[in-house]
Order: C-alpha cells, then sequence, then structure tokens
C-alpha cells in the first residue's frame, strides 16, 4: 500500500501505529487480507505540488496493491485557488493510478477534513464558516475528478465536523484528528476496499 499525502496521512500529532493507513491495514488482516506496512510519502503541511515534487524525488519505480491520497488542506490555508488545485490534483490522481497498474479501484481518495471546527481554527483570519465553504469547494473539485476517472472517494469531512462538540477525536495539538477519529477513516476505508478492490 502506498499512501501519499500531508498532516493527516503521516498521522501529524499521534503515534505511527494510530495512522488511518495503518489502522486500516490491521482492520483488513482482521479479515484475511494482508497488506506490508504501507509506504508513506507524506509530510505535515505539504501542499499539491510539494507533494508531486517530493513524488519525482523518491523515483519509485514499483507498483503498488492500493494507494491512497489526501491532499489539498494546505492549498486551501495558504488561500490558493480551487482552479489550482483542480488541475495539480488530477496530475497526482494520474500519478497515483500509475501507482496502481492504471486501476481505478485501487486508488483510493480521501476528502479534506474540515479544521474550522478546531480550537486551531479560532486564531485564523477567517471564519470558520468562511473556511468550512472554501474545504467544501475543495473537496467539490476533486470528488469531480474521481468521479471522472472512476476512483472511490471516501468522505471523511463530514465525521471530522463531529470534533466540534467531542474534543476527543483532535489530538492535544488541538488541529489534527486523534487515533479516534482516525479509526473511524480507517473503518470506512477497509469497508470500501473489500467492496471496490477486486480481491477474490
Amino acid at each position: 500500500m502506498l499512501c501519499l499525502g500531508d498532516s493527516y496521512t503521516i498521522g501529524e500529532a499521534v503515534d505511527s501505529d494510530e495512522r488511518f493507513a495503518h489502522q486500516a491495514v490491521k482492520l483488513l488482516a482482521a479479515k484475511g487480507l494482508y497488506f506490508e506496512i504501507p509506504h508513506i510519502i507524506a509530510q505535515t503541511g505539504w501542499t499539491t505540488d510539494e507533494l508531486a515534487a517530493a513524488i519525482r524525488q523518491q523515483n519509485i519505480q514499483k507498483k503498488f496493491d492500493a494507494v491512497t491520497l489526501l491532499i489539498g488542506v494546505n492549498n486551501q490555508y495558504r488561500g490558493r485557488t480551487v482552479e489550482e488545485y483542480r488541475k495539480e490534483f488530477a496530475a497526482l490522481l494520474q500519478t497515483a493510478l500509475q501507482f496502481a497498474n492504471n486501476i481505478p479501484e485501487h486508488v483510493f481518495v480521501l476528502s479534506i477534513p474540515d479544521w474550522s471546527v478546531t480550537p486551531f481554527a479560532r486564531n485564523d483570519r477567517r471564519s470558520a464558516s468562511e473556511i468550512s465553504t472554501q474545504i467544501d469547494l475543495f473537496n467539490e473539485a476533486a470528488r469531480n475528478i474521481c468521479r471522472q476517472h472512476r476512483v472511490p472517494f471516501l468522505d471523511v469531512t463530514t465525521y471530522s465536523r463531529r470534533a466540534a462538540t467531542d474534543p476527543a477525536l483532535l489530538a492535544k495539538d488541538g488541529l489534527h484528528p486523534s487515533g479516534a477519529m482516525y479509526r473511524w477513516w480507517a473503518e470506512q476505508l477497509a469497508e470500501l476496499m473489500l467492496q471496490t478492490y477486486p480481491f477474490r
């Protein structure tokens, strides 16, 4: 499994075994489907172009049985446009497809969580509603591109908004998901993989 992204994929502020990909692998193993430890290309703060540059730098030649992609929150945070994101996300999705032998059912895109509900957002110049609306626009762009390429799209944004009333879903930094939130993501990802991936 190859996992491409930013802080949400690398699991900022949680232990490595609490990352959504690692938890998903454990859940899949319980169902009799075994993956190696995920190969992760992700770093806190990365935007779409920075992720693309890192992928090129690693120059990975192998193919993967499953690829996840979750990127864009830092594009939104830095005030970049949806139009730019749409173009760069589309290119990243093509890269993910290439890593997955050009099989759409082997690529799984996760939506951008809504950080407007976190304590961190209170210090932002933008209102929570403005941040949330922008994230919806970024996610709509990604969802449409995934639909065009028949790539599964997993909505974790709706669940992420529960952090507004459930602080246990946030890590100690008051911004990133806790292991408990990642557990829900992992459950949804594992279920989606079992539904769409031609395992048998």
